[in-house]
């Protein structure tokens, strides 16, 4: 699979074509339309929705799949069902299947190359679902969404999540641009579920639901008032959840639940009414075992690592933070999370970033709250080198020491933390993921 190579380091923008996916599918019989979808596009906040429905559809009794990108470990943790990742013998042998396909296809020239890395894992997804009979697949698109490979499904509901700038070398160098990427998932006379933003993204995500009649569900009645007493809502976490948890109350289809998960932060107050909006809508087609008591259940077990997860302190190491802030707004909700829980520790940053992100813009939100940054970078053909984030930093006055991996990078944040002091790993989901491994830290 690796071998394929990073559709974003090196593949041509050509092969961004749903026709080729299509074929692909066509040769393997269709899976992606042998079980419904939801299908949830956006820039921050997609993959914390994604996990929450699918850990709420469990609990309502329903065998469920999920499919996210990227992993932080292993590439298993892409495809789940009942957040179990797929076995090693089954990801080889449907992966042998859709290989030999996407082969054939090249030779009898039905298809002009062979399929990118992102399309055959989606190939692989939708065969395992297909194969296992899941009653339903949460599906978090990769990049974009008009031209994802995900896009080829036909959602029971479309989600869109918040829109910010990111990947703008694919996507356009605006919000309005991005905006009618990701609005691509939207089907005519289909179901859409979002929440306001910015003025840009409304108009595009309204216009875009206007023109092919679909029908839009805001999630906002499920938004608790998040200024300026959202920081009510954190509590600490108990003997087996290290850090903070959020809890409130909330009405949900006339009932009043606690809201109790570990997705901690501002921002995630939206990814979950999103989520809740999502079940309540599959109610109403025909998923009638979703209850204000599943919902419940599934927001209090949800998991989804590396997003402000906390890894408690040792006799021989201090605390740590994992978030996978990979872009500007990721990184002011983890500055705003951070000030919110532990703004009277000293704070060391483990920071790497991949090149094609706004590298200086995140390293001027998030170093001014540091002590000192352990520059670093991944094993990844797009990562920043240490020195490459010095020079993007330069604005902030801050001690940044660069270390040639993320083991050393922590190692050096170990003994400048001290007893008392905060480690806060972020920047990239390759990092956290390297942290991870390093401090065998379990997904």
């Amino acid at each position: 699979m690796h071998a394929l190579g990073h559709e974003l380091a090196s593949t041509p923008s050509q092969k961004f074509d749903l026709a080729h996916m299509r074929v692909l599918l066509d040769a393997l019989e269709n899976p992606e339309r042998k079980f419904p979808a939801v299908l949830i596009a956006g820039t921050n906040g997609k993959g914390s929705t994604a996990a929450t429905l699918a850990s709420i559809l469990q609990a309502s009794g329903y065998k469920t799949g999920l499919y996210t990108s990227p992993h932080l470990v292993r590439i298993n943790e892409r495809i789940r069902i009942n957040g179990s990742a797929i076995a090693d013998d089954d990801f080889a042998g449907i992966h042998d299947l859709v290989d030999r396909t996407a082969e054939r296809l090249v030779t009898e020239n039905e298809l002009p190359w062979h399929p990118s890395f992102f399309e055959m894992l989606t190939a692989i997804a939708f065969e395992y679902f297909a194969r296992e009979k899941v009653d339903i697949a949460v599906l978090e698109v990769g990049m974009g969404g008009r031209l994802d490979a995900t896009n080829v499904v036909e959602p029971r509901v479309s989600v869109i999540t918040d829109i910010s700038l990111d990947h703008q070398k694919f996507l356009g160098d605006t919000i309005r641009e991005i905006a009618r990427e990701k609005a691509g998932i939207v089907r005519p006379n289909g179901v859409v579920v979002t929440l306001p933003q910015t003025a840009d993204a409304n108009d595009v995500i309204g216009n875009t639901i206007l023109d092919v009649g679909a029908k839009a569900v805001s999630a906002v009645q499920y938004v608790p008032p998040v200024s300026p007493n959202s920081a009510q809502y954190l509590v600490p976490g108990t003997r087996d959840k290290a850090g903070y948890v959020s809890r409130y109350p909330l009405l949900v289809m006339g009932t009043q639940i606690e809201v109790k998960t570990p997705l901690v932060g501002r921002h995630q107050l939206r990814n979950l009414a999103l989520a809740i909006a999502t079940a309540e809508e599959l109610t109403h087609q025909g998923f009638a075992a979703i209850t204000a008591a599943s919902i419940e259940r599934g927001i209090r077990e949800t998991c989804w690592p590396g997003r402000f997860q906390v890894v408690p302190a040792t006799v021989d190491y201090p605390e740590v933070v994992l978030d996978v802030a990979h872009n500007p707004a990721g990184a002011w909700a983890l500055r705003s999370t951070l000030s919110a829980t532990y703004e009277e520790r000293p704070m060391i940053f483990v920071f790497g970033a991949m090149r094609d992100k706004a590298v200086s813009e995140m390293a001027e939100i998030l170093f001014p709250l540091a002590d000192c940054v352990s520059a670093t970078h991944a094993d990844n053909p797009r990562s920043a080198t240490p020195a490459e984030i010095r020079e993007a930093a330069r604005r902030v006055a801050v001690e940044i020491d660069e270390a040639p991996d993320v083991p050393a990078a922590l190692a050096k944040a170990r003994l400048a933390a001290g007893s008392r002091g905060l480690v806060v790993v972020t920047g990239s989901i390759y990092i956290v993921g390297d942290a991870m491994r390093a401090l065998g830290v379990r997904i």
